[in-house]
């Protein structure tokens, strides 16, 4: 599928939007990770701490791309949706990581945590609805999301 004239700006809008948030979460939350990794006992299956970046890039990466195919789809009030529930998650994204590695907030980190997923399989229902392959772009997020409630819970319990 060949790309249209202006379509790539679209495309680097939405990835970089994602990008940019999770690098501003990561910046924000620096000295709070530091201390995750020193001092905080982790659960079994706690993958290396290098795992996490590059994990995240690649999710949102996958999320922009997402994103953009829907708001290059045809307008109507479920693209709308799906673009305010990919925002709506972003920011729960977003604020997870301050609750979790700067507030040490285990136990309300994990509620957000579930309240996030939720709201992942929202929206991948919703862009489902305007375009399957943003929706199954979505999935790794999904399960990831879901790992790091394993994680999350694993930490409350354990600290």
């Amino acid at each position: 599928m060949k790309m249209k004239t202006g379509q790539w700006k679209t495309y680097a809008f939405w990835i970089l939007l994602g990008e940019a948030v999770g690098a501003l979460s990561g910046w924000l939350t620096r000295d709070g990770m530091e201390f995750y990794k020193a001092e905080i006992t982790k659960p079994v299956l706690s993958p290396p701490s290098i795992v996490f970046p590059i994990v995240w890039v690649i999710l949102y990466a996958l999320m922009g791309i997402g994103a953009a195919r829907i708001r290059l789809s045809r307008p109507s009030r479920e693209q709308k949706r799906s673009l305010w529930l990919f925002l709506a998650q972003l920011a729960f994204n977003f604020f997870w990581s301050i609750l979790f590695f700067n507030l040490r907030y285990f136990g309300l980190a994990f509620f957000w945590l579930a309240a996030l997923w939720i709201l992942i399989l929202w929206m991948i229902l919703s862009f489902r609805k305007t375009d399957p392959l943003s929706a199954w772009l979505q999935v790794p997020y999904l399960l990831w999301v879901a790992f790091a409630g394993y994680l999350n819970l694993g930490v409350w319990m354990l600290n």
